[in-house]
């Protein structure tokens, strides 16, 4: 095997994402149901018989020293791989607007060049070069949707039913850091369990970093009052700044303000590379 090619990277939404305390450490530990959408960037991967790592931007201009090529790194180091790959990208999925678009194309390369190089290894062992990359990458790593909580480690995969979203992306975009340290934001929501969402999951819950996030970045306000006006439901998915709301009927993306994204997306009922690796527990 020498090219994998259209190799999806999905985004997600988070249907409710709750702030349950703060460690000694700093980090935030957290409730989420996080959803995988058809919103995806497509990756390509061609084997190189040299230890050079290549990323090939078919879009825009990705920073030099991503999650991809550090994800490709990772592993090639920690397999310990005399083979090195060209990784060409068709970015889709905006950046900084909480869809985790970064940390699903960590994961689909980890997947990918598992695959490619022949290691074979099993997920057990790709969960820790993913959480190493970042909090979220495990969650696409596991490929379903799942309560995520801790500080993103603990994931239970559990079932969503089919539904489809507006998801609208400003032009302004939100450093996470600058969320997450702010003196106002809820840092003590109560802890939930699974039965108390099972029956209203798309309803139950908020987002605890909306209210900064729209405080700090008006363009979130001003995309939650757009969907307002239509008549939905919307939250901020992450820490912004897109936000999305379930559509209850069938309706064409409306048109929006210069600059925007905005798509509408179906759930994904498992990751597309689910199998990629193979459970070992």
């Amino acid at each position: 095997m020498k090219l994998l090619s259209d190799v999806l990277a999905p985004a997600k939404l988070n249907l409710f994402l709750h702030i349950n305390a703060r460690r000694a450490d700093g980090y935030h530990l957290l409730q989420s149901v996080f959803m995988l959408i058809d919103w995806a960037d497509v990756l390509h991967f061609e084997l190189s018989e040299h230890e050079h790592i290549e990323r090939i931007d078919l879009s825009e201009a990705l920073p030099r020293d991503d999650l991809i090529v550090r994800a490709a790194r990772l592993l090639q180091r920690s397999a310990q791989v005399a083979k090195g790959a060209t990784i060409s990208v068709e970015k889709r999925i905006p950046s900084q607007a909480g869809m985790g678009g970064g940390s699903s194309d960590a994961a689909s390369t980890l997947l990918a060049l598992n695959r490619l190089w022949g290691l074979h290894w099993p997920l057990s062992k790709l969960l820790p070069l993913g959480l190493e990359l970042g909090a979220d990458v495990p969650f696409f790593l596991h490929g379903r949707n799942a309560l995520v909580e801790g500080i993103g480690e603990k994931i239970t995969p559990i079932e969503v039913p089919s539904a489809q979203f507006l998801v609208v992306k400003p032009p302004q975009g939100l450093e996470t850091g600058r969320i997450f340290s702010d003196p106002s934001l809820e840092r003590a929501t109560k802890t939930a369990t699974i039965s108390d969402f099972a029956t209203q999951i798309f309803e139950f819950g908020h987002n605890d970093l909306q209210p900064v996030a729209a405080a700090l970045c008006p363009d979130v306000q001003e995309s939650l009052s757009f969907l307002k006006a239509m008549g939905l439901e919307p939250r901020m998915t992450g820490s912004g700044s897109a936000v999305f709301a379930k559509l209850d009927r069938v309706m064409e993306a409306p048109k929006t303000p210069p600059h925007w994204q905005c798509k509408i997306c179906s759930n994904l009922e498992v990751h597309p590379l689910l199998g990629w690796a193979l459970c070992d527990d």
